[in-house]
């Protein structure tokens, strides 16, 4: 009996085909559901209202995306997936992980907490606590990075060298992120995404930006690597520090060569790092998270095979 996995997504982009292929290549079956749709029906059945999903629940979730809305919404859809994983379903990543990446303080925490090598980082509410800080530590050659909690692709992210550059306290939503610059070891600004599925580093990525940001939507080039054991590792030590079944994991190297995690992504994009490695990203996740995860027996995994195009 084909064993059947609800993928959350808006809408069945590039990444979501992708992973009902290789899906289908090991003998499972996708359903494509937005969290939009989803909600609870207690004294009904399983409790849980999935489209799709009205007589049994599915084997597996796999989340690619949490679609934003009000904090209410928000916290509905979570709780649609700490309810999945309540029930005994799979759910990868599940609503703990997520929560603790899309918070990046909390990130920051779990990383220290796990001994996996973080920049300083300082989060605070107050303008005064913030310039309190800059003031500190923050020097002309070594500012501060200031990142918004919630954030990603590297938008809205700032060099603050005093406290007179902070943004106002609203423009930040009340939260002051501030983390301690690396310099980086190599001329220019670069710094490597790492891939772990399932405990496994699946693949990895150099990014050189055109500034000190580095996120390929905002246009850096990017150039596969071999996955070196320290940098495999730190990534895959990242990933469980969150509890993260998948993961983008952000890692850069200073002067002295030592690697630091700057950000831990539970709902990651991977379509720049197949463009630049020859194997299929998308089946080396599933294959990985298959082995652990969505799987009682562990299955014979073949070696990936190389992928055929976006």
């Amino acid at each position: 009996m084909t064993r059947l996995v609800a993928v959350f997504v808006d809408r069945p982009d590039w990444h979501a085909r992708r992973l009902e292929t290789a899906l289908s290549m090991r003998g499972w079956r996708a359903a494509f559901v937005s969290l939009r749709d989803c909600g609870f029906w207690i004294g009904g059945g399983s409790g849980l209202a999935l489209p799709g999903f009205e007589t049994a629940l599915p084997d597996a979730a796999f989340v690619r995306c949490i679609p934003g809305g009000s904090f209410e919404q928000v916290t509905l859809r979570l709780g649609v997936l700490h309810a999945l994983r309540e029930a005994g379903v799979p759910v990868c990543n599940d609503a703990r992980a997520i929560e603790r990446c899309v918070d990046k303080s909390m990130t920051s925490f779990m990383l220290q907490q796990a001994g996996v090598s973080t920049p300083d980082t300082w989060v605070c509410e107050t303008p005064a606590k913030a310039a309190a800080i800059v003031a500190r530590e923050a020097k002309p050659d070594a500012p501060l990075v200031l990142k918004p909690l919630f954030g990603s692709q590297g938008r809205g992210l700032k060099l603050i060298a005093e406290p007179a550059e902070l943004p106002p306290s609203e423009e930040l939503d009340g939260v002051f992120y501030l983390q301690r610059l690396v310099p980086v070891a190599e001329p220019g600004w670069r710094d490597y995404r790492v891939l772990v599925a399932g405990g496994r580093p699946v693949a990895a990525m150099r990014r050189e930006g055109i500034n000190w940001i580095t996120n390929a939507k905002q246009g850096a080039d990017c150039e596969g690597v071999p996955l070196d054991p320290p940098l495999a590792r730190l990534a895959v030590a990242a990933a469980a520090a969150v509890g993260a079944g998948y993961a983008g994991v952000d890692i850069i190297r200073d002067r002295e060569g030592e690697h630091f995690v700057l950000e831990v992504n539970s709902m990651p994009a991977w379509s720049s790092l197949q463009r630049v490695n020859q194997i299929d990203v998308t089946q080396g996740i599933v294959d990985a998270v298959l082995a652990t995860d969505f799987a009682s027996d562990e299955p014979q995994i073949p070696p990936l095979r190389e992928a055929t195009g976006d």
